[in-house]
């Protein structure tokens, strides 16, 4: 019987579940081969060393070998442990809300380097920020344009009108802001968005990290941002994602 084909490639585990009494399967995002189930064995010994590699939330480089159904891990060395998110419950919920995000908007083998990127970063930024609500709303609003969902903040996504400042509705289900004259004729629920809101919003989509990190904003602002960006994604994923009622809990506390 031929060997097994071996490939090598790094990834952040999502998340992880049993396999009978010794095994677990776990998911990886990976930049090269995009979403990603493989079997590690042993991994529930007291003994395993692989095990202890590939918890979730952290970014591993693996040796993984083909198989039947699923792929196997052979090999793992941790690239980074971000050790301080499990020493804070309310940046490891943070954490796991933004894994979560990642699982639910990929597909199995899609492949995205930007989106892996984008995890890492905000991985590595949960370790050292002070608002970790203000990181998860800047990754939701970066998540949602490279899944292709990003919303559209600069015209009224009914009549296509350009908007001049000032508050406005948001519609989940048309992906964007309602002006005035077509939020009286639009079904459905919308969302009211402050200007305020709308700014941050539009400043999170074309910045990176360290400038979204470092805006100012009130906790009234953060919590605005949630409400509609929050919203917006379960409309899209057509479920709240499941760890998000647990991190909203745990930031309330």
């Amino acid at each position: 019987m031929p060997r097994p084909k071996t490939y090598n490639t790094e990834g952040v585990v999502l998340k992880h579940m049993r396999l009978g009494e010794a095994d677990r399967i776990i998911t990886l995002y990976t930049p090269d081969r995009g979403k990603v189930r493989v079997v590690v064995k042993g991994a529930r010994r007291a003994k395993s060393r692989k095990g202890g590699f590939l918890q979730p939330l952290t970014h591993v480089r693996v040796s993984i070998a083909e198989g039947r159904s699923l792929d196997q891990v052979v090999e793992a060395e941790t690239v980074a442990s971000f050790r301080a998110l499990r020493e804070d419950l309310g940046l490891v919920s943070t954490g796991m809300y933004l894994a979560d995000l990642v699982d639910g908007f990929s597909a199995d083998g899609a492949v995205n380097p930007a989106e892996f990127r984008l995890l890492v970063d905000a991985l590595g930024g949960l370790e050292s920020t002070e608002r970790p609500e203000q990181l998860a709303c800047y990754f939701e609003t970066r998540m949602l344009g490279i899944a292709g969902f990003g919303p559209e903040l600069w015209q009224c996504v009914d009549c296509g009108e350009e908007l001049s400042p000032g508050d406005y509705a948001f519609s989940c289900a048309s992906g964007g802001l309602v002006c005035l004259e077509c939020r009286s004729q639009t079904d459905g629920s919308l969302i009211h968005v402050s200007m305020n809101a709308i700014k941050v919003l539009r400043f999170f989509q074309r910045t990176d990290f360290p400038q979204a990190l470092h805006l100012p904003l009130t906790d009234r602002l953060i919590q605005d941002l949630r409400r509609v960006l929050g919203n917006y994604i379960t409309y899209v994923l057509e479920r709240e994602p499941r760890s998000a009622e647990f991190m909203h809990l745990v930031s309330s506390g």
